[in-house]
Parts: C-alpha cells; sequence; structure tokens
C-alpha cells in the first residue's frame, strides 16, 4: 500500500525523533516491505534484520573512530585492547595514555590523535553526548562533525546505532534512498550483505561498510 502523498523530510529546525525499539523496527520493516519490493524479498528470504544498537556515549563513539576504513575485526581487537589498558574507558582514563601507547593497542598515529581530540572535548564541555538526544539529527550531526576526526558517516553510524534515529542514511554506504525508515533499510540491506555472504562467505557479526569511507 502506498501513501498518497509524499513522506515528509525532515528539516533542520525539526526536533528529535524517537529511537527506534525493537516494535517500531518490525513495523517499520512491514512498512518498508510494503513500499519496496526487493526489501521485501531480502526480508522474506532472510528473515528481520536485528536492531543491532549499541550503548550511547565516549565508547561507542571512539569503537565507530576505530572502524573507519578498516574491517570490523581489526577495530574489535584494537578496542578490546584498548579496554584492557585502563579500568573503565572514559576520556579521562584514555587521556592517561601518551600516543605512543595507543599505538601500541593497535591506533594509527592519526586515530590515536583523533581519540585524544574527541577526549579532550569531553572533558573540556565542548562536546556533551548527552545533549545529542535533544537535538535534531541535523544539529546532533553537525554538533558531532565539530570535533576533529568525525565526519559525515562516524555521525551518522552513531546516530544510527547509539541514538537508534529512525531516519539517519549512512553516508559512503549502499544507496537506496527508502524514506522515512532509511535507518531501518540499512538494517535490512546489512542484514542481507552479512547473511548472503557478499564478502565471500556468510557472517553473522555486525555490519561495515560496503563503500569506502573516511570518517
Amino acid at each position: 500500500m502506498r501513501s498518497s502523498s509524499p513522506p515528509r523530510r525532515c528539516s533542520r529546525n525539526d526536533g528529535p525523533k524517537p529511537s527506534l525499539t525493537r516494535a517500531t523496527l518490525r513495523l517499520a520493516i512491514r512498512e518498508l516491505c510494503q513500499r519496496d519490493v526487493r526489501l521485501s524479498k531480502v526480508v522474506e528470504r532472510y528473515g528481520e534484520p536485528p536492531l543491532w544498537a549499541r550503548g550511547p556515549g565516549f565508547p561507542t563513539l571512539l569503537r565507530i573512530v576505530l572502524e573507519q576504513q578498516v574491517s570490523l575485526a581489526s577495530a574489535r581487537a584494537t578496542f578490546e585492547r584498548l579496554k584492557a589498558a585502563v579500568d573503565t574507558l572514559t576520556p579521562k582514563a584514555l587521556m592517561t595514555l601518551s600516543p605512543s601507547q595507543l599505538r601500541d593497542v593497535g591506533f594509527s598515529r592519526q586515530k590515536a590523535a583523533y581519540a585524544r581530540d574527541l577526549a579532550a572535548a569531553i572533558l573540556s564541555g565542548k562536546l556533551a553526548l548527552p545533549d545529542l538526544r535533544n537535538l535534531s539529527d541535523h544539529d546532533a550531526r553537525e554538533r558531532l562533525m565539530s570535533c576533529r576526526g568525525i565526519g559525515p558517516w562516524t555521525a551518522d553510524i552513531y546516530l544510527l546505532m547509539a541514538l537508534r534515529r529512525p531516519d539517519v542514511w549512512p553516508g559512503h554506504d549502499l544507496a537506496l534512498a527508502v524514506a522515512p525508515w532509511r535507518a531501518v533499510a540499512a538494517r535490512i540491506l546489512w542484514h542481507y550483505y552479512l547473511r548472503a555472504g557478499l564478502n565471500g562467505r556468510p557472517r553473522r557479526d555486525e555490519p561495515r561498510t560496503l563503500h569506502s569511507h573516511t570518517s
């Protein structure tokens, strides 16, 4: 069933949207499958995608930075070594590690600088991650991208997975414009990528981007 009027796009002044839950994810999947036969066939063959949610906060944002331009396995290994190097992964704890110590656990020189800049921005109050919940998608994205090392892809993945915004489409990923549930469409396509083994073998872990991205 198709709507008689075009879906409403979010303006930059719109307030925050409700976060996706398992219940709203299921409803959105049904709506998208009614709108697009290709997505419907993916869900029919592979089932509904997971929510793929991560807790909001510094560790999640830092992990997304680590995932830029590398495999999930590599980013996960570095992230786990980092967590083992500190008692609790907080901005203050990260700042106790020198750039050379960060490189020892697997950070590149550039990402070590990004990580320390991110921690410093949070400690100084320049970036208050809890405040993002009260901002529109546009404003939350702009606030995140005010930090060096966080570009459109990183900001969108944080909005999609950590804040679970329902209409976020990560740039430099697969190009399919299905509104107003673009974040759900992204999950369906990631689910297809993992289950169909498009990278050479079936996978069950979290998705990674299919096209290259910088930040």
